[in-house]
């Protein structure tokens, strides 16, 4: 039994939870759980404050609306950016990707304020991307090729104080003209990809599972997900290994 501990908060799942990235929470808990490893999960509603203690804070996907209050309340309670600052693990999912940035754009195009967390800034696309997509992850990262689904319009460029998460290999990744999908600084990370994302990538979330504990974890067994990850990317990608 791991003395580890991890605190794991759901952001607002009444604002972003519109595409299944309660997946990501669920995937963390069991991945820490196959190897000793406690968790606590606060599932955040956006009348709440923001714990300021969190080992790993997830947001999801969502729609124009919905995203608008999230950024706007997450902006005026001040807990995340505080939780960041000091170093907490911060993934986001699409509209909570778009919402850590600089800036986003508004469900009438008009260019509205993040919360300054990722070095990204987000407006609307030309195109829509609506489908399966994938990437090569940073090699830094040490994470294999990430599958996911991707549905947004959004166009994301990467600021000189953040990183390409991965560079696209099929599908539209972040609209930007480069062929980055995502984006990361430090412990915070952002992806347009759904799936849910750490559930189709258990490279991924351990990761995150390794930035909240602050050293190596075991190998689990992965002989079935690693399977249908590889059948998944060969659907996606033919070439595929």
């Amino acid at each position: 039994m791991s003395s580890d501990r991890i605190k794991i908060v759901w952001i607002y799942p009444d604002l972003l939870s519109t595409y299944g990235d309660q997946g990501n929470t669920i995937m963390l808990e069991r991945r820490a759980r196959l190897r000793g490893i406690p968790t606590e999960t606060v599932h955040l509603r956006s009348d709440e404050p923001v714990p300021q203690d969190g080992d790993i804070y997830l947001l999801g996907g969502g729609e124009d609306r919905p995203q608008i209050l999230a950024a706007q309340r997450l902006r005026a309670d001040g807990g995340l950016n505080t939780a960041a600052a000091r170093g907490a693990v911060v993934f986001a999912v699409c509209a909570g990707f778009q919402i850590i940035g600089h800036e986003f754009g508004g469900d009438e195009g008009q260019q509205l304020p993040g919360l300054g967390i990722l070095d990204v800034r987000s407006g609307r696309g030309q195109q829509r991307a609506v489908g399966e997509v994938a990437g090569d992850v940073a090699a830094e990262l040490n994470v294999p090729r990430i599958t996911g689904f991707e549905n947004h319009q959004g166009a994301t460029v990467i600021g000189p104080n953040a990183r390409p998460l991965a560079k696209v290999v099929a599908g539209i990744g972040n609209g930007d003209g480069q062929g980055f999908e995502g984006a990361y600084a430090g412990h915070v990370l952002g992806t347009y990809m759904h799936g849910p994302a750490l559930v189709r990538n258990p490279a991924l979330a351990d990761l995150l599972l390794r930035w909240a504990v602050g050293h190596d974890i075991p190998p689990l067994d992965e002989s079935w997900a690693g399977r249908l990850r590889e059948e998944r990317l060969r659907a996606v990608v033919p070439s595929a290994s």
